[in-house]
């Protein structure tokens, strides 16, 4: 017996391996691959040869079964690296892709990895899964496309890593067009979506749900215990445009943005994590628009958005809105949530606008508030007082709260019916993560319509035996690993640093070649310059992050350029981010002291210029269209005798893009700028992004603006956050100093004028709507 069940294995064994054998195809190039998979079978396994593969462009026009898919996958998870201009799509039934990564290169299509061929020939039930999407930007900003598209049904992206996107258009795109792909069933699980960031414009979502076209049909999109790490790109990380999606167990940390309801109704956002930091006031929570959604179990930790970004932000809508715009809030429930130090953290009435009603056409006012919406059983802790727990921007006639509960730093004194003062002790588990040991046992719930289908906690743990307000319901906490990056996204992929120890380089010979040692320099390391002039004939490039500066404070260091005309010194190139410190630059009048590239700027860049002085430029810097710069710093610095200043105005679709996200000068002065003194324009309405932050202060300006054909020293047009403050304005040939935008957080003070015009605030202006 014992002999015959040793015969039945080794032959049981040998049929194995010569079934796994005919169905492992091992591929090296990509005639071969595309040869594999037009000959692929149910249960076939192709498999990439271990290395860089270049220019792979695949339709997978096969199909495998539930029982046996075609699977399609790397020899080594990690060791298949996808480049140049490459995408997959799949065209077939049970087909799943594994283990590749995609890197240095583009998409020559409109997307990277798309479930379908075109809108009629689609994908369903295939996956995408283990798989790496990193910087695969296109090397124009403003030309959009998509790094994963859904079509079809029942597709899957599980366990992938997928960062840095910069370009135009959501990372991840739900298109639902057609019978063959609504109530698609679509699962995005477990990926960890590392920093995107910011966009300067809108079209920066991580996640997009349809399109407001569609926003009325039903998807039944899963999204679900992914991490949201710093996904910057504009104020709706998640945009939901679409009918029936759910939104659990994800995590959204430090991440600039909302989870939004934009279109479509019927949504559930339940066992969420929202977690901001200290010092950061556009990291935001949930909107809510439209209706018949339930917000239940979910965790707001330290966020200080406000307005679009508040922790909850339920908005107004317009009275018969067009399916592009703002739908009225209704029948919406907010239940069972915590919110722990969070500023304002529930705000209704967002958006409300119709103080504007001169400047925006009728069918822009939003004044239709919130009806028929009920907010119960919900907690609120804050170590420290809160002054305005709620902020009304409308009535709230149209809200019913109900056992809400609040300890707002042991004050007692608030009154706001259906929000009770109770004290609550917390027990800190982790940095962000506050549990409740007592206070909230025994308190009195509202029972709403069908709040008994709330039968978990954000934990997992039954309500059904012990119930009680707020996310967390139970004593009997777990101790989890959720906040650990590590269990998102591929078990193969780490997210590291280049392990490189910064350097200090010291550079002595005046003759030498600046651009060589830059080079040879690695990312993050520092320049040290002996004192002299150094004559320089050709621009530096900047594509790392890179600090020059003197080796002795003392020592006086000159760039003297002599290159062409219309070049710049330093060329500021994708990823570059120079710091210059206490270097003077002097040109010939016909170049530019600083320039970001003509075209080809797929990744932004930044700058630091402090302590230094900047001569007879053309411009001290040249912003080129589809740039973007995440800061731009000038302190402590003189700009003199240039013809342009800082030019940060090619972005003039008006569709609220813009060149950089913060401009700051600090303590400098200007001096003989002829024009385009600071020059920083953003066109259109749009509420999609942070929408640009200008900080003039300390600063003293004279004889500027000779030859500005505007009039205004400083054009901030369209700019959303101004501080014009403490500086001083002397003899500039100008009738306006500068045009504020009242309406907004635009702001002047403590400034001295003298002979130069004057600062004028106007309360709402005229731009274009974009929508």
């Amino acid at each position: 017996m014992n002999k015959l069940k040793l015969l039945l294995i080794i032959l049981l064994g040998i049929f194995s391996i010569v079934f796994c054998a005919s169905n492992y195809k091992l591929v090296t190039n990509v005639s071969e691959l595309n040869k594999a998979i037009k000959s692929a079978e149910p249960g076939d396994n192709i498999v990439l040869a271990n290395g860089i593969w270049n220019n792979v462009q695949l339709q997978l026009n096969c199909s495998g079964t539930k029982e046996s898919p075609i699977v399609i996958r790397s020899e080594t998870p990690g060791k298949v690296f996808i480049e140049g201009e490459s995408y997959i799509k799949f065209g077939g039934d049970y087909v799943i892709v594994d283990g590749l990564h995609f890197r240095n290169g583009h998409t020559p299509e409109k997307s990277v990895i798309q479930f379908g061929i075109n809108r009629e020939i689609v994908a369903n039930n295939c996956k995408v899964i283990n798989c790496v999407i990193e910087d695969f930007n296109q090397p124009h900003r403003d030309r959009p496309d998509h790094w994963v598209e859904f079509w079809g049904r029942n597709n899957t992206l599980e366990k992938c890593y997928i960062a840095g996107k910069s370009n135009q258009g959501p990372t991840i795109r739900i298109e639902i067009k057609g019978n063959k792909s609504i109530k698609n069933y679509h699962k995005i699980i477990n990926n960890h979506f590392g920093p995107r960031p910011r966009k300067g414009g809108p079209r920066g979502e991580t996640i997009q749900l349809g399109d407001s076209e569609t926003s009325m049909s039903p998807s039944y999109t899963l999204v679900a215990e992914n991490y949201f790490e710093r996904c910057n790109g504009e104020v709706e990380v998640i945009s939901s445009k679409t009918n029936f999606n759910e939104f659990r167990n994800n995590i959204f940390y430090k991440s600039e943005g909302s989870l939004v309801m934009r279109h479509g109704n019927y949504c559930v956002i339940d066992g969420n994590f929202f977690i901001g930091e200290e010092n950061s006031n556009n990291i935001g929570g949930i909107r809510i628009i439209n209706t018949g959604h339930w917000i239940t179990n979910n965790y707001f930790f330290n966020l200080k958005g406000e307005n679009f970004r508040a922790p909850l932000a339920v908005m107004n809508g317009i009275p018969k809105s067009p399916l592009n715009r703002y739908n009225q809030v209704t029948d919406v429930v907010v239940a069972y949530n915590t919110w722990i130090n969070c500023k304002s953290p529930l705000q209704f009435g967002i958006g409300s606008n119709v103080d504007q009603k001169d400047v925006l056409p009728k069918s822009e006012i939003r004044s239709a508030r919130p009806i028929r919406t009920v907010v119960a059983n919900n907690v609120i802790y804050n170590e420290m007082k809160d002054n305005q727990i709620i902020v009304a921007h409308d009535e709230l006639n149209g809200i019913k709260f109900k056992n809400n509960y609040i300890d707002n730093g042991g004050v007692k004194n608030f009154d706001f019916e259906g929000l009770e003062i109770t004290s609550i002790k917390m027990d800190k588990q982790s940095e962000s993560f506050y549990v409740p040991m007592s206070g909230l046992e025994d308190l009195k719930l509202y029972n709403g319509f069908e709040f008994e289908l709330i039968t978990m906690d954000i934990l997992g743990n039954s309500r059904e035996n012990k119930n009680s307000p707020g996310a967390v319901c139970k004593s009997n906490y777990k101790i989890f690993e959720m906040f650990e990056t590590k269990n998102y996204g591929p078990d193969w992929y780490s997210v590291l640093d280049n392990g490189n120890t910064p350097q200090k380089i010291k550079v002595e010979n005046n003759n030498i070649d600046i651009n060589y040692v830059l080079k040879q320099a690695e990312n993050g390391d520092t320049l040290i310059f002996s004192g002299g002039i150094f004559n320089i004939a050709k621009s530096l490039v900047i594509d790392k992050k890179i600090t020059l500066m003197p080796f002795d404070e003392n020592e006086n260091v000159v760039f003297n350029y002599f290159g062409e005309k219309e070049t710049p010194l330093f060329e500021l190139n994708p990823k570059g981010d120079l710091s210059l410190i206490k270097i003077n630059l002097s040109g010939n009048k016909s170049q530019f002291a600083f320039a970001s590239l003509k075209e080809n700027m797929s990744s932004l860049y930044n700058l630091s210029v402090t302590d230094s002085k900047v001569s007879n430029f053309n411009y001290v810097l040249k912003a080129y269209k589809e740039s973007f710069s995440d800061e731009i710093t000038f302190k402590n610095m003189k700009i003199i005798n240039c013809e342009n200043g800082i030019e940060l105005s090619e972005e003039i679709n008006d569709k609220g893009d813009y060149n950089v996200e913060f401009l700051i000068i600090d303590n400098c002065t200007f001096e003989n700028v002829k024009k385009n003194v600071v020059d920083y324009y953003r066109g259109g309405y749009d509420e999609s992004t942070i929408g640009g932050n200008l900080t003039i202060k300390n600063s003293v300006f004279t004889n500027c603006g000779s030859d500005e054909v505007k009039g205004i020293l400083i054009n901030n047009r369209g700019i959303i956050n101004v501080d014009i403050s403490n500086n001083t304005f002397k003899n500039n040939n100008v009738k306006l100093v500068a045009l504020l935008w009242g309406a907004k957080n635009n702001s002047h003070s403590n400034n001295e004028i003298i002979n130069s015009g004057k600062i004028v605030v106007e309360e709402n202006i005229k731009l274009k709507i974009i929508y």
